[in-house]
């Protein structure tokens, strides 16, 4: 393994990673929930997507693309209706609930949200290519594999933390709305791409 193409596909993936949906994503999810239960389950999203790209390496640029996008739409829209319904009964919970997300968000179905949302927005993402083309580059799937991982999580690492913090700013409850709201934005663009 060449610790220089580790560093070169870390360096090409994390600001190409930065300003994604899914990045995003996780930055909403862990306003809401507990940040490490999100990034366990976006950090093994990545790792998978991270090894589809190398492992398949072209074959995942034949997968057809609205039925990426349909999919990554869907589950947007399941997560903004999820966040809305819950923004609602924020009133109601907050004397039963322990915690910031109490007992009823358990590390399971919190990590397999993060894990669904992340691994659909990220099909046919553009850091998936990126990763694709390295891997074909420097034919060496280990080190461009470790690289990338490390820059998506360090990109989730980051959004977790700063949706985390956001909770010290913004009330739950308004939160959870405007979380809401920008995962249906992203249903939107999704189906839109899917649409064209």
């Amino acid at each position: 393994m060449s610790l220089t193409v580790a560093l070169t596909s870390f360096l090409a993936v994390l600001p190409a990673e930065l300003p994604d949906k899914t990045v995003l994503a996780c930055l909403i999810l862990s306003s809401r929930y507990r940040p490490w239960y999100v990034f366990v389950g976006a950090a093994a999203a990545f790792t998978a997507q991270v090894a589809l790209a190398v492992a398949a390496g072209g074959a995942l640029s034949l997968l057809p693309h609205r039925a990426v996008e349909a999919l990554a739409a869907a589950a947007f829209l399941a997560g903004a209706v999820l966040l809305w319904r819950q923004s609602r009964g924020d009133d109601k919970e907050d004397e039963d609930d322990i915690g910031r997300d109490g007992l009823r968000n358990g590390f399971w179905p919190v990590a397999a949200t993060s894990f669904a949302v992340v691994f659909l927005a990220e099909f046919g993402d553009l850091t998936q290519f990126l990763t694709i083309s390295l891997a074909a580059r420097y034919h060496d799937p280990l080190a461009v594999g470790v690289g990338a991982t490390l820059a998506l999580w360090v990109a989730a690492g980051a959004a977790v933390l700063v949706g985390w913090r956001l909770l010290k700013i913004i009330p739950v409850k308004w939160l959870t709305r405007v979380a809401a709201v920008i995962m249906l934005a992203l249903a939107g663009t999704s189906a839109w791409a899917a649409a064209s």
